[in-house]
């Protein structure tokens, strides 16, 4: 069975490659999730957060927004001494702000995967890639993504963290097409 080429014997990242990269997804608070996660890589690699994600569940209230956006000072303390996560106040800040954003956008569209989605037109975006050398890093999409984001308030969205978080959540498809998830995601169904 041929995997994309990133994919190496790690039994977690052939899991989250399997099941769960490039799948679109349309729960909002799954979506919070992997721009949550996605801001945190920054600097990082991808299998770093991978390691941590069930810390992360637990330190972020299973990523609800509702809940972070009204973190305190002394939450913030207790988050910078949590061993589990990566310990950087910037980023611990941006999760929250980015909750009070993201919150925002789905009172604003009634909610964020149709404020999301609409920048592939509802559909991925298939790049039928013959190997991995040909990935992108960014997109007219990401970083039109990026500067929407941005300007709502969003932080630790850069073009790069769009593209990155647009493949995990299935608005890109960019499992090479010798990849047997690449069909596979590709009939999934794009919007509900």
């Amino acid at each position: 069975m041929n995997r994309c080429s990133w994919v190496k014997g790690d039994p977690l990242c052939i899991e989250y490659h399997d099941h769960e990269w490039g799948v679109p997804v349309h729960d909002d608070r799954k979506l919070f999730e992997f721009l949550i996660l996605e801001g945190m890589q920054a600097g990082l690699s991808w299998m770093t957060i991978l390691r941590k994600r069930e810390n992360y569940r637990q330190a972020f209230d299973d990523f609800d927004p509702v809940k972070i956006k009204d973190y305190d000072e002394k939450k913030i303390e207790e988050l910078l001494k949590n061993e589990g996560i990566i310990r950087n106040r910037k980023k611990i800040e941006a999760v929250i702000q980015n909750a009070k954003a993201f919150l925002q956008i789905q009172n604003e569209f009634g909610s964020f995967e149709r404020y999301l989605w609409r920048f592939v037109d509802y559909k991925p975006i298939d790049n039928q890639l013959k190997d991995w050398k040909e990935v992108q890093t960014t997109s007219v999409e990401s970083e039109k993504l990026s500067k929407d984001l941005k300007k709502r308030g969003f932080r630790f969205v850069g073009p790069t963290i769009c593209y990155a978080y647009m493949q995990a959540i299935g608005m890109v498809n960019d499992h090479t097409i010798d990849c047997f998830r690449h069909e596979e995601v590709k009939r999934m169904e794009s919007f509900v």
